[in-house]
Parts: C-alpha cells; structure tokens; sequence
C-alpha cells in the first residue's frame, strides 16, 4: 500500500494540519483527504512521497512551492 501525506492549509497558505495514510491508491488517498478535511482548511494537497497527486483548490500555490519562495 502506498504512504500517502494529507496536508491542509488556511487561507494564507501556512500548513495548519498534516497526517501519513496508507492507502489502497490515489483515488482513495483524495477521498480520504476530503473526509478529514476540517471548516478552517481552505486549501489541501495529497502527497505521494515528492509528487503532488491531488490539490483543492487547483490553482493556488503548493505547499512546498511556498517554502521554496520563502528560503
């Protein structure tokens, strides 16, 4: 089963909760994601290892991308 990292963010893009989880494959990975996702989070992303599989919304900046900028 692949290792999947869930992370959810709040509107200024700053990291607000994280977890691993072992799932079956992407599509279970996302529905996951969106399952736990709480009312403060405005944006998640679905890692698998350093590939971004899934991210709502699509059209902001990753995570990691923001701590690139940022170093």
């Amino acid at each position: 089963m692949p290792a999947y990292e869930i992370c959810y963010l709040d509107v200024q893009g700053a990291l607000t909760y994280k977890f691993a989880a072992d799932c079956a494959d992407d599509a279970r990975a996302k529905v996951l994601a969106h399952a736990m996702k709480t009312h403060n989070a405005k944006r998640l992303e679905v890692w698998n290892g350093g590939r971004l599989i899934y991210a709502r919304p699509s059209d902001a900046p990753s995570m990691r991308e923001q701590m690139l900028r940022a170093s």
